[in-house]
């Protein structure tokens, strides 16, 4: 039997990693919270933190359904690095970036009808080569940066500022697909 699944996240490189793996969720529904960090909150717990938030948040809502929710958020040592706001914030993200490595955490949180829930923290370390200010500058022209954590999204002009990373590249992009779909698989969903 087929269950109804709700994702927590307006996000569309979340939907199409799902559609990658044959999930497509039966809504978008994405949880309305207040996303700052607590005081003196690290960058892991935070993307827990507000997965978990998210998820509760849609669930109480769709009763009937499987709730996803994650986050993503990219640190630097303790340093929370967000979405910029604009374009000279997200240049000096690059410029922090440049040269040196990184994490990615994906906070993930899964919710089940019965109220099951299951819970991940995913870290992926990134190494960004050393950046020019040209290579920066053509960058924020793409645009790309817009809405993503850290001012980058590896899965388009900015694969080349990538020479290695140590984790899961799904997570990068914005989901763990393999932790997500065990997950709800673990708390009993099937996708029709």
């Amino acid at each position: 039997m087929a269950h109804r699944l709700i994702l927590a996240s307006a996000s569309p490189r979340r939907l199409e990693l799902l559609a990658q793996v044959g999930i497509t969720p039966d809504q978008i529904d994405p949880a309305d919270i207040d996303e700052s960090a607590a005081k003196d909150e690290e960058p892991g717990p935070l993307a827990r933190r507000l997965a978990e938030a998210k998820a509760a948040s849609v669930a109480a809502r769709h009763g009937d359904a499987f709730v996803l929710g994650a986050d993503t958020v990219v640190g630097v040592g303790r340093r929370i690095i967000g979405k910029p706001a604009d374009v000279d914030e997200a240049r000096r993200f690059l410029k922090l970036l440049s040269g040196r490595r990184h994490r990615v955490y994906g906070g993930i949180c899964a919710i089940a009808p019965d109220g099951g829930k299951a819970q991940r923290l995913i870290n992926t370390m990134v190494r960004f080569k050393r950046l020019t200010d040209g290579e920066i500058d053509t960058y924020l022209a793409t645009g790309e940066w817009d809405g993503k954590a850290g001012g980058y999204g590896i899965q388009g002009h900015a694969a080349a500022f990538v020479p290695a990373i140590n984790g899961s590249y799904t997570n990068v992009v914005g989901l763990d697909v393999a932790a997500a779909t065990a997950m709800l698989t673990g708390l009993g969903y099937r996708s029709a």
